[in-house]
């Protein structure tokens, strides 16, 4: 019998513990999700990037905002952002960015290889 009771104690011992792992992981989870993406905005027009250059913080997430003026759609594209949108005529679409060291990444609109932008992350 007292074999068993023990036995009941060291599992509730490990549940408890394990819950407490998972409390913890998830206050860790919330903190991370309270840190929000970064917001930048972008519009397509007669085929050009306004702003040409936009800049974001480093080592946050990142969203970019696509607002498309144009007739055409264009498909959102970086090779070092690892990132691809299409976003339909007079449409927007968000691209969600991994965080990122300081540099310049290139994007472009793969539909109109002419149209072409950076993102400058300090």
């Amino acid at each position: 019998m007292r074999r068993k009771m023990i036995s009941v104690a060291s599992r509730l011992a490990a549940v408890v513990a394990a819950a407490a792992i998972v409390a913890a992981a998830g206050a860790g989870a919330g903190a991370r999700a309270q840190e929000a993406a970064a917001e930048v905005a972008i519009t397509v027009k007669d085929h050009h990037f306004q702003p040409g250059e936009i800049r974001a913080p480093a080592n946050r997430p990142l969203t970019i905002r696509v607002k498309n003026l144009d007739a055409a759609a264009i498909e959102f594209e970086s090779v070092s952002l690892r990132v691809e949108k299409v976003v339909a005529a007079g449409g927007e679409g968000a691209v969600h960015v991994r965080p990122l060291a300081p540099g310049r990444y290139e994007f472009f609109d793969d539909f109109h290889q002419e149209t072409r932008g950076t993102l400058v992350v300090q």
